[in-house]
């Protein structure tokens, strides 16, 4: 029972047909289905029910494809090790981060690339909690800076610094005039807010539940700058962190702070605690930890 082998069982499973699987595998149908028949032979049970219609997996090949599952993906973490083993100057970093960290992390970058100037860099937003674990677990992101309170075992959650969360109006708002803005005064305001699972939303739901205040919630968003895009155009309000309204000033919006504990939130860097990482990617964390300690 090889690795390869496995391979082709669960390109099977997945495709639920022969022709399909050989197909994303390069190889011939006759040579796919007598690996299979192979594999059978040597597990000492049936895997694929073959008597309908449709490929299904029997009792024993449901474990099989399980534990087969489990072992390919450990296999290609283990090949990532150990190419990262021999990373020292070279190589790709794989970065995950948040969008209020586009006003500090181009400075970084530019200071690494100094340093490191073979280094690929690869950056992407994740953004809800269960991302965050899984980019780090899948080994699809070396190190992320996020908002989300992430308390796991195998994960390093260092705290950088703490932003707050500022209340945006298009410029013409009667709210705008105003320089002491209460949450109870939102209420009836057409709210932009986070999707579910957005560590944003669930802040701002706090502050707003903390004054017994209940927002009219219009619009859900993902990122940013589509909130901003919909207060430009007169649709809504929104509240969102301080640091993303750094930059070139949008004379369209205003932005006003609103007394609440709630509306303040750590920035953190995560990364695998047991996960090997490259000397230069280990440099990374090390200056963004000196940067903001």
């Amino acid at each position: 029972m090889d690795l390869k082998t496995l391979n082709y069982f669960v390109t099977v499973s997945d495709q639920l047909s022969y022709s399909k699987a050989a197909q994303l595998l390069h190889i011939s149908q006759p040579s796919l289905s007598n690996a299979i028949k192979n594999l059978e032979h040597e597990v000492g049970s049936p895997l694929l029910e073959r008597s309908t219609r449709k490929i299904q997996l029997t009792d024993a090949g449901k474990i099989l494809y399980k534990k087969s599952v489990q072992l390919i993906s450990q296999m290609d973490i283990l090949k990532k090790e150990m190419g990262e083993v021999k990373l020292v100057g070279s190589g790709v970093l794989h970065i995950g981060m948040i969008e209020s960290v586009k006003h500090w992390i181009p400075k970084v970058l530019s200071e690494y690339q100094v340093r490191f100037p073979s280094i690929k860099i690869k950056l992407m937003e994740v953004l809800s909690g269960k991302d965050v674990n899984d980019s780090l677990r899948n080994y699809s992101s070396h190190v992320i800076i996020t908002n989300q309170y992430v308390f796991e075992e195998d994960i390093e959650s260092k705290p950088l610094y703490h932003e707050r969360l500022v209340l945006v109006l298009p410029k013409d708002h009667p709210l705008s005039q105003k320089e002491s803005i209460e949450i109870k005064e939102l209420e009836r305001e057409p709210f932009i807010i986070c999707t579910e699972g957005f560590q944003t939303r669930e802040d701002i739901l706090e502050a707003f539940q903390h004054e017994q205040a209940t927002p009219n919630l219009k619009y859900e968003i993902e990122r940013f700058e589509t909130a901003i895009t919909l207060v430009r155009e007169n649709l809504g309000i929104t509240i969102i962190p301080e640091n993303y309204l750094r930059g070139p000033k949008d004379e369209s919006v205003v932005w006003r702070t609103l007394d609440s504990p709630s509306l303040e939130r750590t920035v953190y860097l995560t990364y695998l605690k047991n996960r090997f990482l490259a000397p230069s990617i280990q440099v990374f964390i090390e200056d963004i930890l000196w940067r903001f300690g």
